[in-house]
Parts: C-alpha cells; sequence; structure tokens
C-alpha cells in the first residue's frame, strides 16, 4: 500500500490504507522517539518507557535532539553543496517538524522525497501529517529495510524518483532495531549498490563508546519493553560506508559533524557523554 502526499505535480492519491490497531496499550519505538523529542504523537506506555530509559541515562533526550540535528544539517548540506533533489528515507518515524522533506524543499522546493517504512502505525501517522510542497513531491512507500529487493522494485519508488539520477539514501536512527543476523551492512550495500553514482548514504548508528554503562541501561530499559536494540561501536558504525567515499569530518559523533553552534537547540553546549550516535555522510564515486 502506497500514498503520495497533496502537492500540485502529485498523481492521483492512492486508495486509503484500511483502519489499523495503534496498540497504544504498548510503548512503540517512534513513539517513544517522538515523546523524547518533545512531540505529541505518543500515550502513557510511550512515555513510561521513556522516562525509564532517561533515568537510566539522563542525555538520552540530548543525544536525539543531536542526532534530528544532524540530519537537518545533512540535507541541508546536501542541497545547497552538491545539488541533491532525490532523497530516499528508510524508518521514516513519526513526523516532527521540520521533517527531511521540509528542510529540504525550504531550500529547493522541487525536491522529492520517498519514506519508507514497513510500519503501519508510523505509516498511518506520516500519512495524515505530512504534505509536500506544490513544486515537489513526498510519497510515502510500505517497505521493509530486511527486503531491499522489495523495496527498490516499488513502482511508487520509481514514479517518484529517478534512479539514474543521485539519491540520497537515509538512514537515521534505524540500523540500531536490526540484530546483526539481519546482516544491516549487507542490506545497506544493497541499497547503495542500486543507486547511481554520485549518490550519497547519510547514516547513524547507536553507540555505547561514549558512556557505556548507561547506554547500556537503555538498551535493557527498551529491550525489556519489547523493543530489542544493538548498541555498536565505531569500527561497527564504519563498516556501513565501506567502499563509499566519506565527506569530512567522516564517521563522528553526530554534534561533531559540521556543527552549526548559532543553531543547534542546545546552545552548542553538548560533550560527547551526552550523546551515543555516530553518524557519517559518503558518496557513491562509482
Amino acid at each position: 500500500m502506497a500514498a503520495v502526499s497533496p502537492g500540485g505535480t502529485s498523481p492521483q492519491q492512492a486508495e486509503p490504507p484500511p483502519p489499523i490497531d495503534l496498540r497504544t496499550d504498548l510503548p512503540h519505538s517512534a513513539r517513544v522517539y517522538d515523546y523524547l523529542l518533545g512531540g505529541r504523537t505518543n500515550y502513557d506506555p510511550d512515555r513510561a518507557a521513556g522516562d525509564a530509559s532517561v533515568a537510566a541515562w539522563p542525555s538520552l533526550p540530548v543525544s536525539m535532539r543531536q542526532t534530528r540535528f544532524f540530519m537537518h544539517r545533512v540535507v541541508r548540506h546536501l542541497v545547497t553543496e552538491h545539488g541533491v533533489r532525490q532523497f530516499l528515507d528508510i524508518g521514516t518515524g513519526i513526523p516532527n517538524p521540520p521533517d527531511l522533506h521540509e528542510v529540504a524543499q525550504d531550500l529547493a522546493p522541487d525536491t522529492r522525497v520517498v519514506y519508507a517504512d514497513n510500519d503501519p502505525l508510523v505509516l498511518t501517522h506520516a500519512r495524515a501529517l505530512t504534505r509536500s510542497s506544490p513544486e515537489g513531491r513526498t510519497a510515502h512507500l510500505d517497505a521493509d529495510l530486511r527486503d531491499p529487493d522489495s523495496l527498490l522494485g516499488a513502482a511508487l519508488l520509481h514514479e517518484t524518483l529517478d534512479l539514474g539520477r543521485p539519491v540520497a539514501l537515509s538512514l537515521i536512527a534505524l540500523v540500531h532495531l536490526l540484530p546483526d543476523e539481519d546482516d544491516p551492512w549487507g542490506l545497506v550495500r544493497r541499497l547503495m549498490d542500486a543507486l547511481a553514482p554520485g549518490s550519497f548514504l547519510a547514516l547513524t548508528v547507536f553507540t555505547g563508546d561514549t558512556d557505556p554503562e548507561r547506554v547500556a541501561g537503555v538498551g535493557r530499559e527498551y529491550t525489556a519493553r519489547g523493543i530489542p536494540v544493538r548498541i555498536r561501536d565505531r569500527a561497527e558504525a564504519e563498516r556501513f560506508f565501506d567502499g563509499l567515499a566519506p565527506l569530512d569530518p567522516g564517521v563522528t559523533l553526530v554534534h561533531r559533524w559540521r556543527p552549526d553552534p548559532a543553531n543547534d537547540p542546545d546552545g552548542g553546549r553538548v560533550t560527547d557523554q551526552d550523546v551515543a550516535m555516530y553518524g557519517g555522510v559518503a558518496v557513491k564515486r562509482a
């Protein structure tokens, strides 16, 4: 099932998806993330999970904000410095403005964005809340990172993006939800192999390198509530970019990637111990 947001160049709206049970009685990773970012699309179990995780590591909301701010900086850089006009964002999450398409289309209104997620709860919220610029297009695709061939073969993806031209693949705050058995490194390579030279990978990796004991506590709180996470080290983070040419400053803690103190939501007062996410951006040369 796919849907396209309203916009001047969008085709006829697809049939609406059937109603789903949002299971507001259980915590959900996207809603916990929304809660800790200060959003409103969350419920008591999500807030309880978020509060328990913050009790384990008080810097968690800071780390999440900095991850979000990293995404904003990456999009601005790719649009303004590299002329990117196509984005494929996998692991959409619940809309929490400004979202990727809003950042990109504010700078280049003709930007096209495909959001992909396999979670009907996330897609329900995203389809209801996301609006494209009239000049561009924003589409939502029901697809699973663990099935890259199905994702890459989706008609809506090809209707929205031209895979013969550069695309920025965005995987923000996602791969920690995939265990090693799923081979997330191979999944990312499969996606990048299908994209044109000049395409980019923007990716973040949850890590315990900066505060191992307390970040491990976050992992335990999530896992105890049915949201298992995989915490990875720097070497594992760098593996995602094998075969690609990294943009400066390479793979680093997200608050250190091309910082913009004047617009930092935390006022530039963040230390390494406040952040548990590596991030990087790399380009496919050939």
